[in-house]
C-alpha cells in the first residue's frame, strides 16, 4: 500500500528547524523541502525520467515560497507529459540566460562601431566612440539588451545631455544609439529599434545656419571683397594664408580642403580629385580647378610639394592643420565666429552664383557635391557636369578677382548658348 503524503502548510514550512543532519518534508507529487544541518530551506523536485531517478532544484524558501515551489513542480511535471527533462530545459534556460546577459548594449555598440571602419571617417568614428564612453556606456553600457527599455534610454542617456543645453547633441546621440540598434535587429542581437518610441520627446533643435558675413541670411558681395583683400593682407602663415585663398575658388568643405594630398591634384588636367572616403556623402568627387587656383597651388607646392598634405601641420607634416586653424586665421582678421566661418565660403558661393551669376542651380549643387539628379531621377556621377562647373569656376574666380578689386557692382549675366 503507497504512503500516502499529506501536503505541507505554510506553518509548516516557516517553523521547520535544523537538526543534526538534513531532513526532507515532502509536499506531494515530488516536491519536497531540503532542511539542512546549517538551517538552509532548500525545494527539490524528484522524478523519473526514461527510467531513471532524478532531482532539480526549484529555488530557496523564504524567496521561493510554498505556492510558488507546487506552480514550479507543476511546470516540471508538464515537461515531462511533452517529453521533455525538466532538467535539459533549466540547463538550456540558463545557458541562454548567460548569453542574453552577456549581450550588452556595449558590446553591440562597440561591434557596430568597429563595422564602421571605412564608411566613417576616423575622424568621425573617434568622435562617436568618446561620445559613447562619456555619455552612453556608463549607464547604459553593461545593460543586457534584452532588458533595455526605451525610458532607460530616454532618462539615463538622452535626458542628461538635453538638460546640460546640449539638445542638438542629444538628438545626434539618439541617432547614434539607432543606428546600433536597428545593427543589433539585423544581425539578430535585439529585438527592434527602442528608439523609434522616443520621437517627439526632445526639444526642438534651432538649426543655425554656418555664419556667411551676414547674419541676415543675406550675402554682401561688397563684404566678400573686404574680407578677400583681408585675406590677400594676413600676416600669419603662408600655408594658412594658402588655404584662405584657395578655399573661396573651390568652395569645398573644409574638412576636404584641410586633407587635401598633392596626390590628388592633377595640374595637367587642372583637376582636383578628392576620393570617396573623404567625403560627407562617400561619393567620389572631382574639383575643376580654375587659373587662380593653379596659380595658388604652384606657389604651395613650393612649400609643401614634398610631402603628403597641401596644408600641413606645423607640429607634424604626416598630418594636416587643425579644423580650428582657417577658422582661427578669420578671427585674427577681425571675424567674429558670427560673422564668417570656413565653412560660410559654401553659402556664398552658392548664392552669389546662383543670384549674381545666375548660374543653372543643377550645375551649382554639383559643384557643392549635393546629391543631384537627371529627369529620369539618376544621381550624377563625378564627372557629371565637369565641362560646366569648369566654366563655372572660371567665371566664380573672375567674379570674385573683382570683388577684389572693388568691381562688385558689376553684375555679371549667365552665358547663354550660341
Amino acid at each position: 500500500m503507497p504512503k500516502i503524503v499529506v501536503p505541507l502548510t505554510d506553518a509548516q514550512v516557516k517553523n521547520a528547524k535544523a537538526g543534526s543532519s538534513d531532513f526532507k518534508l515532502f509536499d506531494g507529487k515530488g516536491l519536497f523541502l531540503l532542511v539542512t544541518q546549517t538551517g538552509g530551506k532548500l525545494w527539490r523536485f524528484r522524478y523519473q525520467f526514461d527510467g531513471k531517478d532524478k532531482t532539480i532544484a526549484l529555488g530557496k524558501y523564504p524567496e521561493i515560497p510554498l505556492a510558488e515551489a507546487r506552480k514550479r513542480r507543476d511546470q516540471a511535471r508538464q515537461l515531462i507529459a511533452g517529453g521533455w527533462d525538466p532538467a535539459d530545459v533549466k540547463r538550456q534556460a540558463k545557458i541562454e540566460n548567460a548569453e542574453k546577459r552577456a549581450n550588452t548594449f556595449e558590446k553591440l555598440a562597440r561591434d557596430w562601431h568597429d563595422r564602421q571602419a571605412g564608411t566613417l571617417s576616423d575622424r568621425t568614428r573617434k568622435m562617436i566612440m568618446a561620445r559613447l564612453l562619456r555619455d552612453v556606456f556608463p549607464v547604459i553600457g553593461g545593460m543586457p539588451l534584452a532588458e533595455l527599455k526605451p525610458r532607460a534610454i530616454l532618462e539615463n542617456v538622452l535626458r542628461p545631455i538635453e538638460d546640460r543645453g546640449a539638445v542638438e547633441l542629444s538628438h545626434r546621440m539618439r541617432g547614434v544609439i539607432s543606428q546600433v540598434l536597428r545593427y543589433g535587429v539585423a544581425c539578430g542581437a535585439c529585438e527592434r529599434d527602442l528608439t523609434i518610441d522616443l520621437r517627439g520627446a526632445f526639444k526642438p533643435v534651432q538649426r543655425r545656419h554656418h555664419a556667411a558675413l551676414d547674419a541676415s541670411g543675406t550675402t554682401d558681395p561688397t563684404q566678400v571683397g573686404a574680407l578677400l583683400r583681408a585675406i590677400d593682407d594676413f600676416e600669419g602663415s603662408i600655408i594658412v594664408k594658402c588655404a584662405l585663398k584657395l578655399h573661396p575658388l573651390v568652395a569645398t568643405r573644409p574638412g576636404e580642403l584641410r586633407h587635401a594630398e598633392w596626390m590628388e591634384i592633377d595640374f595637367d588636367s587642372a583637376t582636383w580629385s578628392i576620393p570617396a572616403g573623404k567625403m560627407k556623402m562617400k561619393n567620389p568627387h572631382i574639383v575643376p580647378l580654375s587659373e587662380s587656383a593653379i596659380f595658388i597651388l604652384r606657389e604651395l607646392q613650393r612649400l609643401t610639394g614634398g610631402g603628403k598634405y597641401l596644408f600641413p601641420s606645423v607640429r607634424s607634416t604626416s598630418r594636416p592643420i587643425s579644423d580650428n586653424t582657417m577658422n582661427a586665421a578669420l578671427r585674427r582678421l577681425g571675424y567674429g565666429s558670427d560673422e564668417m566661418v570656413s565653412h560660410g565660403w559654401r553659402a556664398i558661393f552658392r548664392t552669389l552664383a546662383d543670384e549674381v551669376l545666375q548660374e543653372r542651380i543643377d550645375i551649382i549643387e554639383a559643384q557643392l557635391a549635393h546629391q543631384v539628379q537627371d529627369t529620369l531621377g539618376r544621381a550624377y556621377n563625378r564627372t557629371s557636369f565637369l565641362k560646366e562647373r569648369r566654366e563655372l569656376m572660371t567665371r566664380w574666380a573672375q567674379y570674385l578677382d573683382g570683388l577684389r578689386n572693388d568691381r562688385g557692382k558689376v553684375i555679371p549675366l549667365r552665358r547663354t548658348a550660341p
